[in-house]
């Protein structure tokens, strides 16, 4: 682990190559697991204000397992999580032209229909941050779904810090990632990975 500032950041995010690959994973991060998407309360009530953006793209039983639900539950975990369809999808998950799984929050904001991207943990994904007394550690899930994800950022070079750069820069600033990008280069420096 590396300290920043009040968090602590897994290696792995320095040393990993990652690089989302949904051609080949198709978006299963939005299908599998046994939970939802973690959320906050203030997550829950963006993404209510979004609804009307993104009915229409909705898988069938989305809307009713949202009327049913609500936006979010707690899972066995005690944690809030974004609401699923049939034990499987996330209620805000629609599929392209190609068959590929997307977030329907994400492609109505960045279809200019709605100000909300998703939730952080999505965003963050691989990342899972957990708050503690003090600091928050920056963590990285490997799943074996995001497999296609490692070969990708491997084949391009492409450390899960610097993919994940626009996520990382809205939840901690600019000035943070500046300084995980300098920790990280005097890292690798002194203890070059295998590529």
């Amino acid at each position: 682990m590396i300290e920043i500032r009040n968090t602590l950041v897994s290696l792995d995010l320095i040393e990993r190559y990652f690089c989302c690959d949904l051609e080949a994973c198709k978006g299963a991060c939005c299908i599998e697991g046994d939970a939802g998407a973690p959320v906050t309360e203030e997550e829950c009530a963006e993404i209510e204000k979004a609804l009307p953006a993104i009915e229409a793209d909705l898988l069938p039983g989305a809307r009713q397992a949202i009327h049913d639900d609500g936006v979010a539950y707690t899972d066995e975990e005690g944690d809030l999580v974004t609401t699923i369809i049939h034990g499987a999808n996330c209620a805000f998950s629609c599929y392209d032209a190609d068959g590929k799984c997307i977030c329907a929050l994400e492609k109505a904001c960045r279809e200019g229909r709605s100000g909300f991207l998703k939730p952080q943990s999505c965003h963050l994904y691989p990342v899972r941050l957990k708050e503690y007394d003090g600091f928050t550690a920056v963590n990285f899930h490997r799943w074996k779904i995001c497999k296609p994800a490692e070969v990708l950022g491997r084949k391009l070079g492409l450390r899960a810090y610097k993919f994940l750069r626009e996520p990382l820069v809205a939840r901690f600033g600019q000035e943070w990632y500046d300084e995980l990008c300098l920790v990280a280069e005097e890292y690798l420096k002194q203890y070059p990975t295998k590529d």
